[in-house]
């Protein structure tokens, strides 16, 4: 477990930077073969998304990947969704005729993808789907269909690769799950 000097949180390691990259490699080859020969445009969900869609464009060859990306909050600074979903920064590019990959961190209780989903699909994309990092299928409330999953993982507070704790932890190369002190 890792103790910063000021975290009232412990963090034990859940995936490492290896086992993340292995993830991130076999999720691209799936994309890379559903995508064959077609144009795709990644659209990141900021900010936890950032590092893993920036890995999984690495990882692709097609050479035809265009990226976006939109910020939408749901959370605040609490470890709990909020359940009421505002967009904070929407896409530059229309959607229009393209095939759409939403790159997430994590799908919880599904309410801000099935918001995104629908609005995404108000724009006409030629498809849509889904590809995340960490799914926490235990915590549904809202049916969503994702087509690419990393890791499923139990109902546990996640930080690290990109995913924070009141913006903390984000640069951890690795995924932790975070155990709460009190002081």
């Amino acid at each position: 477990m890792a103790k910063g000097e000021d975290m009232k949180e412990e963090i034990e390691v859940l995936y490492t930077e290896q086992e993340i990259e292995d993830k991130v490699k076999e999720l691209a080859a799936k994309i890379d073969e559903d995508y064959k020969g077609k144009a795709i445009h990644l659209i990141c969900v900021l900010k936890g998304g950032a590092m893993f869609m920036c890995d999984l464009a690495k990882r692709l060859k097609n050479p035809l990947v265009t990226m976006d990306f939109m910020a939408v909050s749901s959370y605040g600074n609490s470890t709990e969704s909020s359940g009421v979903v505002r967009i904070v920064k929407d896409l530059d590019e229309p959607l229009e005729g393209k095939h759409v990959l939403l790159v997430e961190d994590i799908v919880d209780t599904g309410r801000t993808l099935s918001h995104l989903t629908k609005l995404l699909q108000e724009r006409n994309p030629a498809s849509l789907k889904i590809c995340t990092l960490l799914d926490k299928p235990e915590r549904r409330e809202c049916e969503v269909e994702v087509q690419y999953t990393g890791f499923q993982i139990p109902d546990i507070f996640i930080v690290g690769y990109g995913i924070d704790y009141q913006q903390k932890y984000r640069g951890l190369p690795y995924l932790g799950g975070v155990h709460f002190k009190e002081e």
